[in-house]
């Protein structure tokens, strides 16, 4: 059963992909726009062999982890706070649902403008994608945690540390690891955006190099890149959840 649905899920893009090389041969679709995904193999073979995809490849995933952490993290242990301090959420649910809606890629202009062109400015711009899914999904997970829980913790004289890891943690973490995974897709989005300016690496900076020379190959080289790093996140994401929350049952 469980090979069976990863194959279903294989299968899906690869169907994809050789219906676009078909459509590209009979020329139902533009190769100047479109080239045909045997074409685009090509040019990531010749990529790999040079050493350039992976040298952009290492320098993205090394912001998006840095930015990770410095998102992530923080907004981890902020969103139980406030799941569990109702004070505390009211203070700062305001603040998150007034800044949320700002477009990150708006923000751009003025984190170029705090943290320079170098690297800081592309962690700064992954660690605000993956704060908001992150913060947002614990503190549902928190609350959704029957009230019964923390009352048992508290007869048996649990102090805040205990209720914070055996209650509050494991009962919201089907809700963190989605946030996670909300996280992830959007630090990937946002390091593309970032790159596209002022860098002279990462996915993001050759997919742009590429526009400029007109190579289109090479563009979606670096898109489908991007495409299967999601779908490998997401696929890790999958297992971790499976191991950590057995009990959770998936349709």
């Amino acid at each position: 059963m469980f090979f069976g649905e990863r194959l279903i899920g294989i299968i899906s893009p690869l169907l994809l992909l050789a219906v676009w090389e078909v459509f590209v041969r009979v020329g139902w679709i533009s190769p100047q726009f479109f080239p045909a995904p045997s074409s685009i193999v090509e040019a990531l073979i010749k990529l790999s062999r040079s050493g350039e995809l992976w040298l952009n490849v290492s320098a993205s995933l090394r912001r998006l982890v840095f930015g990770f952490v410095i998102g992530g993290v923080p907004a981890l242990v902020l969103g139980i706070i406030m799941g569990l301090s109702r004070p505390i959420r009211l203070f700062i649910d305001p603040l998150i649902a007034s800044t949320y809606p700002i477009p990150k890629s708006a923000l751009l202009p003025l984190v170029l403008l705090i943290f320079g062109l170098g690297e800081n400015s592309k962690i700064a711009m992954v660690a605000m994608g993956v704060f908001y899914p992150v913060i947002m999904n614990t503190v549902t997970g928190v609350l959704q945690i029957p009230k019964i829980y923390f009352d048992v913790g508290a007869n048996f004289g649990a102090s805040r540390w205990e209720i914070f890891r055996t209650v509050a943690l494991p009962g919201a973490a089907p809700f963190i690891v989605t946030g996670i995974k909300l996280g992830i897709g959007m630090g990937l989005i946002l390091i593309a955006i970032a790159e596209m300016v002022g860098a002279d690496s990462g996915l993001g900076y050759m997919i742009w190099n590429a526009w400029q020379l007109m190579d289109v190959e090479t563009m979606y080289v670096g898109l489908l890149v991007i495409a299967f790093l999601g779908f490998v996140f997401t696929l890790l994401l999958d297992e971790l959840e499976r191991w950590l929350l057995p009990w959770r049952k998936t349709i």
